[in-house]
């Protein structure tokens, strides 16, 4: 992740987060617990229980790290955003070669800002197609080789933030 600059995550994934992170160091106790249990087994080389009580610490750690990361340098503000220009954030409509039949919906930002909506795909600002979408204005071309991707107006989704509760009625009303 670049210094300083921040990225963006659904509000709802970052509740999912720190939740996640909350019962994470709830569980922490849990864990030394079972350290100290396995360790008073014996011989340390020879303690299975001991080295899986160490390895789960040691990932329960290391998700905790990688959490509180994320949170850091993430934000939930959508300020200096222009309605109708793809941004990390926004849920777009693409047509490959400018065939309606040949369309695709996704969310454009990091895995963190994924949404529980599990027919909306999410693709990273830095992948090649996230990366020519941003920054493109509705119904003009953004080029990616070898096809050339274009947005078109759309009365579901234009380019804009996600919103939870929208595509839950749209995926309701089965488009």
């Amino acid at each position: 992740m670049v210094e300083n600059q921040k990225q963006y995550i659904t509000p709802e994934s970052k509740a999912k987060l720190e939740e996640e992170l909350n019962a994470l160091i709830a569980h922490r106790p849990v864990v030394a617990a079972e350290i100290n249990e396995r360790r008073e087994e014996g011989d340390l080389k020879e303690n299975a229980g001991y080295d899986a009580a160490r390895e789960m610490q040691d990932q329960e750690e290391a998700r905790i790290k990688h959490i509180s990361e994320i949170l850091a340098n993430s934000t939930t503000e959508r300020s200096g955003i222009i309605e109708g220009v793809a941004h990390v954030g926004s849920v777009v409509h693409v047509y490959y070669n400018g065939k309606p039949e040949n369309k695709e919906t996704f969310l454009i930002g990091t895995r963190a800002a994924a949404s529980d909506n599990k027919d909306l795909e999410t693709y990273s600002e830095q992948s090649p197609l996230g990366a020519a979408i941003l920054g493109a204005h509705e119904g003009k071309p953004a080029n990616i080789p070898p096809r050339t991707v274009r947005l078109f107006p759309s009365p579901w989704f234009p380019p804009s933030p996600y919103d939870s509760v929208k595509a839950a009625t749209l995926r309701n009303k089965k488009l």
